[in-house]
């Protein structure tokens, strides 16, 4: 029988397979039977004495060569003479080192027993005692381990799909012969097998993840469109999860595309649409946006839970408001919610039974005891399909996967002593704070529930720079005097298209531009809570990132936010002295506990290497669309070794909306006149969308007279790409 590992257990062997020569293997067989028979001759009772086939199965540390010979099937020594004959005794037979080491090269330790311990075992009927160790392997398959012995070679030959692995000297099968191999194992004739056996809790998840539903022939149901920008590793994630039984965590590292995927997943499952979204509050807008987007249905079908009336958001969408009395209908084709209103609805959240949930973020669930976590869980595990996704799924200890697993298979990971005793001994903070077992953990997660891919694992199939808008919700108290001002322009817009004198319409402009400058100041202020909202869920990513500000009271709110959060960090702004910013940038660069730089667009735009950040993130934008290329090359150039993910975080009914499109307009023109072509902030078609809005104003109908009049609310345009 050929064996499918690579080593090749099963089949005949050749002489030169064991680095023995021809003569020197008869030599050894010679010696085996010449020692039978001396110990057959001074045997007291014939009637007892064991038959040479057997003697040699105990004694000989040889793997069988052969089958066809007079000393049976089970003979570890091929035949090569007829008779005994009497010879001097050879250096290579029994258990001379020469003989050993050759085999030892090839298969680990060879297991031997002394002439006089094969006597007692004889004698008193008892069989030589074997252990093997079973365990879960790094690529989700089960391993064995022992030492060298031809019964038990032959037995695991008998276990469906198992092959020898030479490198590791291992016996490797799948899961789903894990039974058939604990039951040929206690039967083997002539030995006492000892199994180290897979911890239950181990096993109880390997059975649960054979039970799971092969969903893969649902992926053709992705939308065209979509499937055609997919990228390999993200076509891959997809079918993780469908393999799965659409129950999976997607660990894929910052800025792979998790959102993209649990979408496409989604898609593929929409016979049991409709879909639930548990999202941080700062990416709400930004989930909506992505399903209209990707999966092109009407937004009036996508539904946002926002946390009170009024704010900044005025889309498509249809929004609801957890502060309203009374219960409230989730009716909508896509349901986004936030962690933080879960525990306020969750009644209502069960009764509705939704049979797909998509949980980002899930690290959010980590403490069991939080509000959230309580409230979430069931609602989860209650659900036919779950998709978690999280770039740092344990941001320190095991314990905080429990509540993830546990929301995946909740009949496995029902009891968390039996978790902690196993994954979560040690540490110095308490009852299950610390870690053990690691890697047997990462194996068993990776085999069940959990794919992770880095950057650095797929950077050839990801474009090296890659833009992303985000929009922020802004409360009403944040963007109400923002909205005002915006009024109060559109009022001075009227007076100077009705100015009849050159000195009232040069007046006018001068206060129209003071008025757009004071815009560009109180909307940072408006944005601050919302931008600080999104960077906690950047800092649980645990990567190192740039930020980028104009104003300095945002750039202080961001550097006091990090420090309250003790994230180390540099700032460099207009007020850092030249003398010192290559230290601290030597320090980001070097140093890993340091996690941000916040930087002035213009200070900190020019001349410094923060390659060490593969993330950008802007809080506001220029009017100078130079300063903002400059700023994104301080990640992306020359030293840079992944590529580089940068957000622009956005909101409407502030300068934004004007802003956006007069930056794509300077490019443009910028493109033309040097290069010829048009040159953009293009958005990376993988999360290119128009502004949720749908709004019309552009800076041309402030600046410009004679432009047609607002109507409606401000937008961001939709970018080139």
């Amino acid at each position: 029988m050929a064996d499918a590992g690579g080593g090749g257990w099963g089949g005949y062997y050749d002489d030169d397979d064991w680095g023995l020569s021809s003569e020197q293997l008869d030599q050894i067989e010679r010696d085996a039977i010449r020692q039978l028979t001396e110990r057959k001759a001074s045997s007291s009772a014939a009637s007892t004495a064991p038959s040479p086939a057997r003697v040699l199965g105990a004694v000989s540390p040889l793997p069988s060569r052969a089958t066809a010979t007079g000393l049976g099937a089970v003979s570890p020594i091929p035949s090569r003479a007829t008779a005994p004959a009497a010879a001097p005794s050879s250096p290579l037979a029994g258990n001379h080192p020469a003989a050993r080491a050759s085999l030892e090269a090839r298969f680990g330790k060879v297991e031997a027993l002394s002439p006089a311990r094969n006597a007692v075992n004889s004698s008193q009927g008892s069989a030589p005692k074997v252990s093997v160790h079973i365990f879960l392997h790094s690529s989700g398959v089960i391993a064995a381990k022992f030492p060298y012995n031809q019964l038990l070679v032959d037995a695991f030959r008998k276990i469906p799909k198992a092959s020898w692995n030479a490198k590791e000297r291992i016996w490797m099968f799948p899961p789903s012969s894990l039974s058939i191999a604990e039951e040929v194992l206690h039967s083997v004739h002539g030995l006492s097998v000892e199994v180290r056996k897979l911890d239950p809790l181990v096993h109880r998840a390997l059975l649960a993840a054979l039970d799971s539903k092969d969903l893969r022939g649902f992926y053709d149901r992705i939308p065209p469109d979509v499937e055609s920008k997919l990228m390999p590793f993200q076509r891959e994630g997809i079918r993780f999860v469908l393999q799965h039984g659409g129950r999976a965590l997607i660990a894929d590292e910052m800025g792979l595309g998790k959102t993209l995927q649990a979408i496409a997943v989604a898609s593929c499952l929409h016979d049991a649409w409709p879909v639930l979204v548990i999202a941080p509050s700062s990416l709400r807008l930004q989930w909506a946006s992505m399903i209209q987007s990707w999966l092109n249905i009407p937004m009036e079908d996508i539904l946002v839970v926002l946390p009170q009336t009024g704010g900044s958001h005025k889309a498509g969408f249809r929004l609801v408001y957890s502060n309203t009395k009374g219960d409230f209908r989730l009716d909508g084709v896509f349901n986004v919610i936030s962690y933080d209103v879960v525990p306020k609805i969750q009644s209502t959240l069960l009764d509705l039974d939704f049979k797909i949930v998509i949980a980002d973020e899930s690290h959010f669930l980590k403490n069991g005891q939080a509000k959230r976590t309580i409230a979430s869980l069931p609602v989860l595990q209650k659900a036919q399909y779950v998709i978690l996704l999280s770039g740092t799924p344990a941001l320190s200890r095991p314990i905080e996967l429990f509540t993830q697993l546990q929301a995946l298979y909740p009949t496995v990971y029902k009891n968390v002593n039996d978790y902690g005793n196993r994954y979560c001994k040690g540490g110095f903070y308490g009852l299950y704070q610390g870690a053990s077992n690691h890697e047997e953990l990462h194996n068993l997660m990776k085999a069940t529930v959990m794919i992770r891919r880095l950057k650095k694992d797929v950077l050839s199939q990801l474009p090296v720079k890659r833009r992303q808008q985000t929009f922020l919700d802004l409360s009403e108290k944040d963007v109400k005097h923002v909205r005002a001002l915006f009024h109060e322009l559109e009022t001075l817009k009227i007076k100077i298209e009705s100015a009849d004198s050159k000195e009232m319409f040069d007046s006018l402009k001068f206060a129209q531009k003071n008025l757009i400058n004071k815009l560009y100041t109180d909307s940072a202020t408006a944005k601050i809570p919302a931008v600080l909202d999104f960077l906690g869920t950047i800092i649980e990513a645990d990567c190192k990132f740039l930020i980028f500000a104009h104003h300095q009271n945002m750039i202080e709110a961001i550097e006091q936010y990090l420090l309250k959060k003790k994230v180390k960090c540099i700032k460099i702004d207009g007020q850092t002295p030249v003398t010192t910013r290559q230290t601290l940038v030597t320090d980001f660069q070097n140093k890993d506990d340091i996690k941000a730089a916040v930087l002035s667009i213009r200070a900190g735009g020019y001349g410094l290497t923060l390659t060490a950040a593969s993330t950008v993130i802007f809080a506001e934008l220029s009017w100078t669309p130079g300063d903002i290329i400059q700023a994104e090359d301080r990640a992306h150039r020359i030293g840079q070794v992944s590529s580089v993910n940068i957000y622009y975080l956005l909101s409407n009914d502030t300068i934004d909306d004007l802003m956006w499109d007069a930056v794509q307009g300077k490019l443009e023109n910028l493109g033309q006149m040097l290069d010829g072509q048009d040159k953009t902030l293009d958005v990376s078609q993988t999360d290119a969308r128009p502004s949720p809005s749908k709004q019309q104003k552009t800076l041309d109908g402030f600046l410009k007279r004679g432009s047609t009049s607002m109507e409606g609310q401000p937008s961001m345009k939709q970018p080139r790409f």
